[in-house]
């Protein structure tokens, strides 16, 4: 099957700021991942060759922090690396560089008088190892290739100065192609760096005082020093082709990280069947859904988004599955991985995965609620959230939709569903209560909308906020149905007085019939009327709690007030607390994050009430494709990261990408959109959950 490719020549490349603004990905399925720029340049702290997922996928560790050339042909000396200082960028490597393909592993290829050199990335599935190959072809004089490796060995929040916080490590040479750096602080591990071909010299340096522009925007920590161990040497002779490799493997264990390289191998044959198996991985990622969807397009944009939802899930240590919630900082969110799971694996064929994850989160189900995420340091659940626990619910409800597979909801989940609900309507942690009007009430910051700074919320919404009493009210049906369908009737009976119950507060309470629209929260201390985009999940739900007319007049308004090209505006600009650009510290971020920034995991949403409340005849569905989601998919995946959607764009235009440069439900979302209700394939029990 045809790869998708991104492609960037020389011009592009050499037009610095635009350059530093593009970024590429690679994961392993662990939580680990390799990513930079498109010129090599380190722009974050959360860039690097090989970010090791210590303890999948959690304890995310910068090991190998990039890796950078020098090419001598007589005694010319050219540098091909690329480093930010404050005041300049140097080496300036990137000069050289008349090339950067994606497709999807990330080739970078330089021209120099009387050489060529190709180098290319991967990660072996399944292994925190990252593999640098290299291919040089020279021309009537002899080559010589070192190679400097770059390492640091610390958290992905943190940085290092050898000064102030000095590491503690030693570094041994068991073999002429093989070094091993251990690490004590600030992180305990092991880096292991073998060649296929040539032989390392031990040269310890230090890289001091490297930029990342990012950070220093975000006003975090953006200085960093790196350690360099020495060189790898290679020499090619006249007129000749060589191709080899740098592996590199991490672990907290010496001997395990040798032992990852023994999985790899030590010659390029063993390091060319690697990449083919991960060549053919990727690939059968796309056949499995192109030969599953025989309507879908055979396109870039398509394939991209594919590959890019299928990096997002991963192996934990408990051998169930996890959800990344976003490249580079982000770990397994209760809430983004339960909105995610229809679009990452159930329309992408995916059960297995998603029973994993509902069995991970579900056994961590305390007092009725879900966590909100698991502490990426220490693995320790929080739990304060109101509607993970709901997206939870629902995501059980879509999995029935598309497998029928109620003995696994029955035998794994039901008695833990059971407890949410009793703990709900009992009253939980976070004053999460059921109110005596039958709606569903909650404390301060528990929503999606959850931004805070010095322990001040943005955007509180405590009371009764609108997509909870929507996530509340889907979750009483989904419930009543399954206590139907486990023949538990009194039960059954229960939830549907209390969804009856539920459904004439929120018809009486929340609509604004001013603004033919839904309040945003009502609580007792007054109503909010700002216009937001939550409302648009209470349309969206299989179960609804308003009218037609009212479903109709909600799309309308959030279409003409919210709407942007990549997703919906998080409130309306001719509020007052309407904020347009997400920049600066992380005041001036939090402020804007669910002020008037944009979100495209919204468009998910919208284009179901969309197509609900327009009819989904054929024309319907070919203007929402066109108008809503190739804008995103087509664009977008050529601008931050490469290949992906990033976390957040500008309330105004020309709507820049901002946060993580991948987020699994602003590709999730969209994705499933686009499959059940543009493709319009629905999934094979969607009527006998539904209508039942």
């Amino acid at each position: 099957m045809k790869r998708p490719a991104i492609n960037l020549k020389g011009e592009e490349l050499s037009r610095l700021d635009e350059a530093l603004r593009k970024e590429w990905l690679l994961t392993n399925g662990l939580g680990g991942y390799a990513s930079s720029t498109v010129i090599g340049v380190n722009t974050r702290k959360y860039h690097g060759l090989l970010v090791a997922a210590l303890h999948p996928p959690r304890d995310r560790t910068v090991c190998l922090s990039k890796l950078d050339e020098e090419c001598t042909i007589n005694r010319d000396v050219y540098l091909l690396g690329a480093n930010e200082f404050q005041e300049a960028v140097f080496p300036a490597g990137f000069k050289h560089l008349k090339e950067l393909s994606v497709s999807p592993f990330p080739r970078f290829a330089y021209s120099v008088p009387g050489a060529e050199i190709q180098k290319t990335i991967f990660m072996p599935y399944g292994k925190n190892a990252a593999v640098a190959v290299y291919n040089v072809q020279n021309g009537g004089r002899d080559v010589k290739i070192r190679i400097y490796p770059l390492l640091t060995c610390r958290h992905i929040h943190s940085v290092i100065d050898k000064y102030t916080n000095p590491p503690g490590f030693y570094q041994e040479q068991d073999s002429q192609r093989e070094v091993q750096i251990v690490f004590k602080a600030p992180k305990t591990a092991a880096i292991t760096i073998r060649t296929t071909s040539g032989e390392f010299h031990e040269n310890p340096n230090w890289i001091e005082r490297l930029r990342y522009r990012q950070d220093e925007m975000r006003e975090e920590s953006s200085r960093e020093d790196c350690y360099q161990p020495g060189y790898f040497e290679i020499t090619i002779p006249a007129e000749g082709r060589e191709k080899f490799a740098l592996i590199t493997s991490a672990d907290e264990e010496r001997q395990q990280s040798v032992e990852i390289l023994g999985t790899i191998g030590s010659t390029m044959p063993d390091v060319e069947l690697a990449f083919r198996g991960e060549m053919e991985r990727q690939n059968n990622v796309l056949v499995s859904f192109y030969r599953s969807h025989v309507g879908a397009p055979e396109s870039d944009w398509l394939s991209w988004i594919l590959l890019a939802a299928d990096a997002f899930i991963v192996n934990s240590e408990n051998h169930r599955k996890n959800v990344i919630a976003g490249y580079h900082w982000y770990e397994a969110w209760g809430r983004d991985t339960f909105i995610s799971v229809p679009g990452l694996m159930l329309v992408t064929g995916k059960f297995g995965d998603a029973r994993g994850v509902f069995s991970d989160f579900g056994a961590r189900c305390r007092q009725g609620l879900i966590p909100n995420f698991l502490n990426d340091k220490s693995g320790e659940a929080a739990y304060n959230t109101v509607d993970s626990t709901l997206w939870f619910v629902n995501a059980v409800l879509q999995y029935l939709k598309y497998t029928g597979d109620f003995c696994f909801v029955h035998n794994e989940l039901w008695e833990t569903l059971k407890d949410i609900l009793e703990n709900h309507i009992r009253g939980t942690a976070f004053d999460i209560r059921l109110a005596a009007d039958g709606m569903l009430e909650h404390g301060e910051r528990l929503t999606w909308m959850d931004a805070e700074v010095n322990g001040k919320a943005i955007t509180p919404r405590a009371g009764k906020a609108v997509e909870v009493q929507a996530l509340w009210y889907n979750a009483l049906r989904t419930m009543q149905f399954l206590a139907d369908r486990f023949k538990e009737k009194s039960l059954a009976e229960t939830y549907v007085k209390l969804a009856d119950k539920a459904k004439g507060s929120f018809g009486e309470k929340f609509w604004n019939s001013g603004k033919r629209c839904l309040f945003d929260v009502v609580a007792e201390q007054g109503i909010d009327a700002s216009l937001r985009p939550n409302q648009i999940i209470a349309v969206s739900l299989d179960f609804t709690m308003l009218n037609q007319s009212q479903n109709e007049s909600i799309v309308e308004v959030v279409q003409r007030e919210l709407l942007t090209s990549y997703g919906l505006r998080t409130l309306a600009r001719n509020d007052p607390e309407y904020r347009g650009i997400y920049f600066g510290g992380r005041w001036n971020r939090d402020s804007a994050y669910h002020n008037g920034t944009v979100w495209p995991w919204l468009l998910g949403p919208f284009i179901t009430a969309f197509l609900k409340t327009k009819g989904f005849a054929a024309p319907n569905r070919e203007y929402a494709l066109k108008s809503f989601l190739l804008p995103l998919f087509t664009q977008q995946t050529y601008e931050a990261g490469l290949g992906t959607i990033s976390e957040i764009f500008d309330g105004d235009e020309p709507h820049m990408p901002k946060g993580c440069v991948a987020q699994a439900w602003s590709v999730a979302e969209p994705l499933r959109a686009y499959v059940e209700d543009v493709m319009q394939v629905r999934s094979a029990h969607a009527r006998e959950v539904t209508q039942a």
